[in-house]
C-alpha cells in the first residue's frame, strides 16, 4: 500500500509540470482559414508572478514569409477590458518572417498592484497590409502571492 501510495505521489510530481506548461489557445473565428498558424503558448512563469517579468511565447508557421506587421494584444480580467496594446512584429521576432516554423516572444512585467485571478488574452497578428493573419485567444492566471520588493 504504502509503495503505491509513492509511485502515485511520484507520478504526480513527474506529470505536473508537463500539464502545467499547456495552455488551451483558441481561434478567435474557429471556421476562419488564418495564413498563421499558432500550434502552441507557453507562458513563464505559470501563474504568472505580479511585478516579475512573463514571458508569452508563441509557436506558428507560415507558408508565405511575412516582413512586416503588428500584434494587437488585448487583456480582460474576468469579463472587464483592462489592457489594450499594439507592438511591432518585427520587434517581437525578427523579420523577415520567412516561411515555415517560427515563433514570438513577448515580455510584460506586470504591476505588483495587478489583482490575482484569470485573464484572458485575445492576440491579433495583423500584416503590413492590415490583412488579419492570425487571432488567437488564451488564458492566464495571476498568483495571489506578490513578490517582497527590494529595498
Amino acid at each position: 500500500m504504502a509503495n503505491r501510495f509513492a509511485s502515485l505521489l511520484l507520478a504526480l510530481f513527474v506529470l505536473t509540470p508537463a500539464i502545467a506548461l499547456a495552455t488551451s489557445v483558441e481561434k478567435c473565428n474557429r471556421g476562419a482559414n488564418y495564413p498563421v498558424k499558432v500550434s502552441g503558448v507557453e507562458i513563464s512563469p505559470d501563474p504568472v508572478a505580479r511585478g516579475e517579468p512573463a514571458t508569452f511565447t508563441i509557436s506558428a508557421s507560415t507558408e508565405n514569409a511575412i516582413s512586416e506587421g503588428k500584434l494587437v494584444i488585448d487583456v480582460k480580467y474576468f469579463f472587464l477590458h483592462v489592457h489594450q496594446e499594439t507592438k511591432d512584429l518585427c520587434e517581437e521576432t525578427s523579420c523577415p518572417i520567412s516561411s515555415g516554423d517560427f515563433s514570438l516572444a513577448h515580455q510584460q512585467t506586470l504591476p505588483s498592484i495587478t489583482p490575482p485571478g484569470s485573464y484572458t488574452i485575445t492576440m491579433k497578428m495583423v500584416g503590413g497590409g492590415g490583412e488579419e493573419l492570425t487571432c488567437i485567444t488564451f488564458g492566464f492566471s495571476i498568483g495571489f502571492i506578490a513578490p517582497v520588493a527590494d529595498t
